[in-house]
């Protein structure tokens, strides 16, 4: 099947003094060559996953790659067959990925990379606490084992949840390592608990899809599948599209048995937000999922239809 999609995911931690002046020179490349997705521009850098031709995509990254700071920027390339994103935005945030916690420069204050090679060895070790830094249901649909869970419904609590149990979960080890989808979150999560007085922290270097892509089958210790925010919705261990859809109306990973539950209905609810929805909700949702239907059904765009990165 010809993919003619490419994505790429992708983020910077650096030190913009304008960037509300970068904004515009990217949105009209971007526009100029059909990619589209989400990008944050923020004093502390960007982040964002884009998508589209081929071409289009290289000229993108080739231009973010010219910005100050951005020349070593990595970035995370996969192929789709339909076109992941329906719109582009181009938005300058306080923080690129919001932590709540203004002071942390993870530029200088970040924990140590492990390579995918190294990183069964660290998390085997029994003196190493394992902390799995994504939100709830992220962590409910794949993660290494042994890993703790926050239990987190977005990353802002993240720093209260440390201090709350720090000592519990710090009893009996030397160690922490971290990790999260592509690595940006554990940018900010080391260099937290750094500044916590944490002294040995590691991070996995370019996070769980790196991880997934460098890491062989036989030896990946991950379970699961991996969420990812965009229209694939979730990868297997070989990077292919998961078994996951997602839920419209809650945002979340809706896994095959949860989709024959009689509280699933699609693009309109799942077993997690059924009860939270009441009949004008419900009625909305409804209409929006036959309005995307029907655009489908003429090969049409329907304007409603988006998928927002946390």
């Amino acid at each position: 099947m010809t993919q003619p999609f490419r994505t790429a995911a992708l983020y910077q931690f650096t030190r913009f003094e304008d960037p509300a002046a970068l904004r515009a020179p990217i949105e009209e490349l971007c526009r100029t060559h059909c990619v589209q997705g989400t990008l944050l521009l923020a004093h502390e850098g960007l982040n964002g996953t884009i998508a589209g031709p081929p071409a289009g995509i290289e000229a993108v990254i080739a231009h973010l790659r010219t910005l100050p700071g951005c020349a070593a920027l990595e970035v995370k390339y996969a192929w789709a067959a339909g076109e992941p994103f329906h719109r582009l935005k181009i938005r300058l945030k306080r923080e690129i990925v919001t932590m709540g916690q203004p002071d942390l420069d993870p530029l200088a204050d970040a924990g140590t990379y492990v390579a995918p090679e190294d990183w069964n060895d660290l998390i085997a070790r029994p003196d190493t606490l394992l902390i799995d830094t994504r939100n709830d249901y992220e962590v409910a649909i794949g993660t290494f084992p042994g890993a703790i869970d926050p239990e987190t419904k977005s990353f802002r609590d993240f720093p209260d949840w440390f201090r709350a149990n720090r000592d519990q979960l710090l009893a009996g080890k030397k160690k922490v390592a971290m990790f999260c989808t592509g690595g940006i979150r554990c940018e900010k999560s080391t260099a937290f608990l750094k500044a916590e007085g944490i002294e040995e922290v590691y991070h996995l270097h370019g996070g769980i899809l790196n991880y997934l892509e460098k890491t062989s089958a036989a030896d990946s210790t991950w379970q699961g599948e991996c969420f990812v925010f965009d229209e694939r919705v979730a990868v297997t261990p070989d990077l292919a599209p998961g078994t996951h859809v997602l839920c419209r109306a809650c945002r979340r990973p809706v896994g095959p048995e949860a989709r024959q539950s009689p509280l699933y209905e699609e693009g309109v609810s799942c077993p997690a937000c059924h009860a939270d929805l009441d009949a004008d909700k419900r009625a909305r949702l409804a209409e929006r999922h036959r309005q995307e239907a029907l655009a489908r059904k003429r090969g049409t765009r329907h304007v409603g239809a988006k998928m927002d990165k946390d």
